[in-house]
């Protein structure tokens, strides 16, 4: 039997930077295929190497953002002399709880990884932008700490975002129709989520088949419709937690749950622990940070 794999997690904090100055990965220092726990953006300014997200080989290129999102499997095969950053963030900072559509979360879940090309005269504005990032980080945290660091990793993913759909408009992939649909999809589900747990919702509000809006989100993201709909679900209650007073069986009813108790049993499924040590130990790493 073999060895499971590592399940990464962030420590110290919600969001880290770590700079790429010269770096080199792989070779016989290569860590094991991982999972993260988090969503990672790798800028490449300089430098070349491949890495291999989901067991498919993407190329590192200078110039490029990779973005990989939470769960999927990553190793860093081999890279040279690189330069840039490396953006880690759990899903519960990316957006206020209750926020409509803020930042661009479809392209966090596109299967085996995503590769956007920076235009050269972005290179300089993106380095300072994740700079700023990383000074927020290292400073003490107060009350402004939690919305800083949302507004500048949410300028920097619709940063991607514009840069991927300026490539988009110029050369259209394969897969196109079903990264449209995917879109459609997650902006309508922003919307409603919290009342509609049911993926049939989706595919009628959609004017598409369910088994066809099934396909092309497997194909996109890997997951299914359900799956797709319970994830944001438990992340809106995961920042309702952390971030608000509301009891537990008031964030279960927000979210669409009227029985607290399915609500805790679901959401221990999915975040491996009860709501109430969920915040306790969420609200305990912001006051030690």
């Amino acid at each position: 039997m073999g060895s499971p794999l590592t399940f990464d997690r962030l420590d110290g904090g919600a969001a880290q930077v770590v700079r790429l100055e010269n770096a080199r990965f792989g070779g016989a220092e290569a860590r094991a295929p991982h999972r993260h726990d988090y969503h990672e953006l790798i800028w490449i300014r300089a430098g070349r190497g491949h890495h291999s997200i989901d067991g498919t080989t993407v190329a590192v290129r200078p110039g490029t953002v990779t973005v990989i999102g939470r769960g999927q499997v990553h190793v860093f095969e081999q890279g040279e002399a690189l330069d840039g950053a490396v953006v880690r963030f759990s899903e519960e900072t990316l957006a206020e709880p209750g926020a409509r559509r803020g930042t661009p979360e479809w392209l966090l879940a596109g299967r085996g990884g995503r590769t956007v090309v920076v235009p050269r005269g972005e290179h300089a504005r993106l380095d300072g932008l994740i700079d700023a990032l990383g000074a927020e980080l290292q400073r003490p945290a107060d009350e402004h700490s939690p919305e800083v660091q949302r507004h500048l990793l949410s300028a920097i993913l619709l940063w991607i975002e514009r840069w991927y759909d300026a490539t988009r408009t110029e050369r259209r992939e394969a897969d196109d129709a079903e990264v449209q649909l995917h879109r459609r999809f997650a902006r309508l589900l922003e919307d409603d989520f919290a009342a509609h747990h049911d993926a049939a919702h989706y595919a009628d509000a959609l004017a598409v088949p369910p088994a066809a809006l099934s396909r092309a989100l497997s194909h996109v993201t890997g997951r299914a419709t359900k799956d797709l709909i319970l994830d944001r679900v438990m992340l809106e209650a995961a920042r309702l937690l952390r971030f608000t007073d509301l009891s537990v069986g008031e964030v279960a009813h927000r979210v669409g749950y009227d029985d607290p108790l399915y609500f805790s049993r679901a959401f221990k499924r999915r975040h491996d622990e009860p709501p109430q040590a969920y915040r306790d130990g969420a609200r305990g790493k912001s006051m030690h940070r």
